[in-house]
């Protein structure tokens, strides 16, 4: 499998040291992806000492892997979302989406971080079924929230945007948009470094061993620590198995054609908005920055290919003159889903921190359940409580089971996009 485009195309990226010895700090973080590095900054700028641990390198998981959707809301629609969590609490995590974007865009911002941030995003309606969901979706958060960033394109309309005739039109959200993911992280990253973050790469944690002052440990140190966050996600392994129960790691892949050129580019995409379909087992594509498109996907069951192969199918699904096209890149990574598809944030005692399972919306929640994570830790938890209530079921069986349910997983919903 070739390298990640989005590692070609990195910002300059800084080094850190392995952890070697024993040290000390106030909190201890584990995983230096999104959720890991917008806690230490919030922690740091509240005066707490952070020490940040990386097994690889920071981004290496899902944040520098992604699709780099800005999207807006939660995964199952935010009908449903109210129907698991009743309608005060939905329409808090409601605004929570909302200040996860604006949070987001601020860092981007206040940090200067040159990662290629776009406006909007299309979810694009394969079947009248899809189209009927979206509108539906569109009514409610318009009602209930007051929601005026939703604009409905029919088919014409969404085909003037995006030449394909795959689609019977789509939503497009005004307030979402698409970045590229790894810069952005890297640009976290040397923000949190400035502001004295100790951060190691290279340093997996081995082991957590609660109590009054939790220590972790790693194959050369030790981290003594008041609290610890797990920001790990579906790369955190079985450090803490009861977390690893209450997701399944979904397989999804991304590739990056040769550049298009401008004129190409624009006679496909004349939106710089991202896309996305409304199959179960999604699509999505976007333009980068240098004019190749960019298509990815989640793992598939029925007549499985390499992930080039399926993808490359997928996308002269959606755009056949596309048939004479190189793909210069293709990769991959880990997606936490949820069996709600919602977040899963709590606590484990009354210092030990978690967040996993954003079900494909980490890039702009990340940002806030960071800073929520960091509110707990100072004592202020009310917020955090909010996600900490979302009811969460494990999935049966443990990880011995996770990989035959996700294959039978994979199968009922790829029948169900057929139908």
């Amino acid at each position: 499998m070739h390298s990640s485009y989005y590692d070609a195309s990195a910002r300059a990226r800084d080094a850190f040291p392995r952890l070697e010895g024993d040290i000390r700090t106030d909190v201890c973080i584990i995983g230096g992806g999104y959720t890991g590095l917008s806690a230490a900054l919030d922690l740091r700028a509240a005066g707490f000492s952070v020490t940040l641990l990386e097994a690889a390198r920071i981004g290496h998981g899902a944040s520098g892997r992604n699709g780099g959707q800005i999207a807006t809301g939660y995964t199952p629609g935010m009908i449903e979302t109210e129907r698991l969590v009743g309608r005060e609490e939905g329409r808090r995590l409601w605004q929570f989406s909302i200040e996860a974007s604006n949070l987001l865009k601020e860092r981007i911002q206040d940090y200067a971080i040159d990662c290629d941030l776009r406006p909007g995003e299309f979810y694009a309606a394969i079947k009248p079924r899809h189209r009927d969901w979206l509108l539906q979706e569109q009514a409610h958060c318009e009602r209930v929230y007051g929601y005026e960033q939703y604009r409905w394109l029919d088919t014409a309309a969404f085909r003037g945007q995006v030449a394909s005739e795959r689609f019977c039109g789509a939503l497009y959200d005004a307030a979402g948009g698409h970045l590229h993911p790894l810069n952005y992280l890297l640009g976290l990253g040397r923000a949190a470094a400035l502001a004295g973050v100790d951060i190691y790469e290279g340093s997996e944690a081995k082991g957590v061993a609660e109590g009054s002052t939790p220590v972790v440990t790693t194959a050369a140190g030790r981290v003594t620590a008041d609290f610890v966050i797990l920001a790990g996600n579906a790369y955190l392994g079985d450090l803490k198995p009861q977390l690893a129960a209450r997701f399944i790691p979904v397989d999804a892949y991304i590739i990056a054609t040769e550049p298009l050129g401008e004129a190409r580019a624009q006679a496909l995409m004349k939106t710089a908005a991202c896309v996305s379909d409304m199959n179960y087992n999604l699509d999505y594509f976007r333009m980068s920055a240098d004019n190749r498109l960019l298509y990815g996907g989640r793992d598939k069951l029925i007549g499985r290919a390499a992930p080039e192969e399926a993808l490359r199918g997928n996308m002269l699904a959606t755009f056949p003159e596309l048939a004479d096209v190189a793909v210069d890149y293709v990769w991959g990574g880990k997606v936490a889903i949820t069996r709600n598809l919602l977040p899963d944030v709590g606590r484990i005692g009354s210092n030990i921190y978690y967040a996993q399972g954003y079900s494909g919306q980490g890039v702009p929640l990340s940002a806030i359940v960071g800073r929520l994570l960091a509110e707990a830790v100072q004592g202020q938890a009310e917020r955090f409580d909010i996600f900490a209530r979302i009811p969460h079921k494990r999935f049966p069986g443990g990880t011995a089971l996770r990989l035959p349910l996700l294959s039978l997983a994979r199968l009922y919903y790829e029948i169900r996009d057929a139908l």
